[in-house]
Parts: structure tokens; sequence; C-alpha cells
């Protein structure tokens, strides 16, 4: 083979690489992966109210790669300790919960990221009665996309995101969200997304699937929780994974939609974070094999959740 043959072959050889390569990653990717979970609401969850160390130690001991952190006002003299404990074990601090305001809190927050070089999420709540007439939704959009630009610009300043956190209210829809994106983006303000609670979402299920693709091109983490119709209303707002009678379902909207990012898995109840993170692995591990029609296996008893008992 002379050279002229050599090098058409060669660069027929990495045309084929490159037009292979994101079929071959997407097949490798795995959304429910071990390595794609972020630990989330383990702070002031937990029965046990680890500090820094005995918290990243127990992320590292069962696996977790990824946290978000949640705080209060007790853990502000801790917030550089929690940076460095989670770097000791090779945890990902990826997420901070967010004032809703630029106040001296919210720039303590950010002092503390810029110094540790951290670009976390910055995740970001808000409220309000939901609109009645297009231009309230107008007025409501405009002043919501002013508060949050405030926080997006600071939060761009040191390299981080700012996502739009779902607790109910107006503020908890994703279409009104999506709507404060896109006004933000009007004014060039480009690093703020979604993070999207199913257990903020028990309002939502019938239109999930709708959702999830609206949102898409925004979201930046999807945390889950153990599903059950009306579940607020009846004690399961907050189950582990495996013990809602529409996880399934809902993970097999999640993994169709093609959507890739983070993961969340969380506590947020009184019990040990540690046992309810493993319930919720071990809701997972026992789902997943389902996805493609396999045998799970005996279903998970939780240690960290008990059916309630129905009032006589």
């Amino acid at each position: 083979m002379n050279r002229n043959q050599l090098l058409k072959w060669s660069c027929l050889a990495g045309l084929m690489l490159l037009t292979c390569l994101p079929s071959a990653l997407a097949a490798e990717y795995q959304l429910f992966a071990r390595t794609n979970l972020m630990a989330w609401c383990i702070v002031p969850f937990d029965a046990k109210m680890r500090g820094p160390e005995e918290r990243a130690a127990m992320m590292e001991k069962i696996g977790f790669k990824h946290f978000a952190y949640d705080y209060r006002a007790e853990h502000i003299p801790s917030f550089d300790t929690e940076i460095a404990a989670c770097r000791k074990h090779g945890v990902g601090f990826d997420a901070w919960w967010f004032p809703t305001t630029m106040n001296d809190e919210a720039r303590l927050i950010l002092d503390v990221l810029k110094r540790n070089n951290v670009k976390a999420q910055l995740w970001v709540m808000g409220g309000g009665a939901l609109t009645k007439t297009a231009e309230e939704q107008r007025v409501r959009v405009d002043a919501e996309a002013k508060r949050i630009r405030t926080i997006a610009e600071a939060a761009a300043s040191i390299g981080c995101k700012v996502a739009l956190y779902n607790h109910g209210s107006w503020f908890g829809e994703p279409e009104n969200q999506i709507q404060i994106i896109e006004r933000l983006k009007q004014d060039g303000i480009t690093n703020v997304g979604i993070v999207y609670n199913q257990h903020h979402g028990h309002d939502h299920l019938d239109r999930f699937a709708t959702l999830l693709q609206q949102m898409k091109p925004h979201l930046l983490v999807l945390n889950l929780n153990g599903m059950t119709r009306n579940g607020d209303k009846v004690g399961k707002k907050i189950l582990p994974l495996g013990q809602g009678d529409l996880d399934l379902g809902l993970l097999k909207v999640i993994r169709g939609s093609g959507w890739r990012g983070p993961i969340g898995i969380l506590n947020h109840t009184e019990e040990d974070a540690e046992v309810r993170l493993r319930d919720n692995l071990d809701g997972l591990d026992w789902l997943l094999p389902q996805l493609d029609g396999k045998p799970p296996g005996p279903k998970p008893n939780p240690r960290s959740w008990r059916e309630p008992i129905a009032p006589k």
C-alpha cells in the first residue's frame, strides 16, 4: 500500500470512528449508575446529626460520588470544613441549597464557593399563588426573573449555575420556571436551569412525561422519590424507591426521555440518613432489572419506612 492509499484508509477509519462514537458512548451511559447518583437532604435531615467528616465518610462508604448540600444556620461555621471533608472522601460538592435573595448569607456562600474553587449549582426556590390572568402572569414572570437575575449574575461571576427548585406553589410549576428561564435569556442570562423534585410533583403525575420533555433542555438534576397517587395527601409524600406503585413506570419515562444528567437520591425524613439512602438504593436495584423485563428478585423490605396505620 502506497503513501496515498495509506492516508486514504486512515482518514476513512477516523471517519468511521467519529460516526460510531456517539452511539457507543450513549450505549455505555448508565443514567442510574451509582456514579451518577447525588445524595440530597441529608444534613438537617438526619437522625444521627452527622458532622461534615462523618457525613462525607458515610457517602463514600455507600458509594455516592455527588452531594447536594442543604444547610441551616448552625451549619454556617462549618461550610469550609464540609467542602474539605467531601474532597477528602472523593465526593463531589455539586449543589447548594441557596437563599431566595442576594442577602448577606447568600454572599457568604458565594465567598465560600469562590475561596474553595467549587462550581456548585445554586438551588433556589420561590412561592406565590397561581396567577389568574395573562397580564398577572407576565408581571409575575418579570418579577421572578428580576429576582433570579441578581443571583444568576453573582453565580456566573464565579462559574456557577442556578437551578430553579420546585417546592409547590406558582414557582413550583415547571411551565412557570421555563417562562422565567426564557425571560432571563432575553437579557443574556444563560446559566439558569431546573432541578426537579418528584416528591414535590404529585400533582404532575398525569403529565409528567410531557413536562419532562419540556424541562429537558433546562434540566440540571432530577431528584427521585417513591411515588404513589395522592401520596402527599395520605402520609406517603416521601417513600423509599420501590415502595411506590408508580416508580417503575416513572423510571421508564425518565430513561426513555433521553435526558442525561445527575439523579438525586434523598432522605428528607427524620430517619438515619444512611439507612434511608440505602433503602432507596435497594429499591432502585430492585426496579432496574424490571426496566429491561428481567426478574427483579424479592421486593426489598425498607428499614426506614413503615406503611402508615389507617385510622379506625
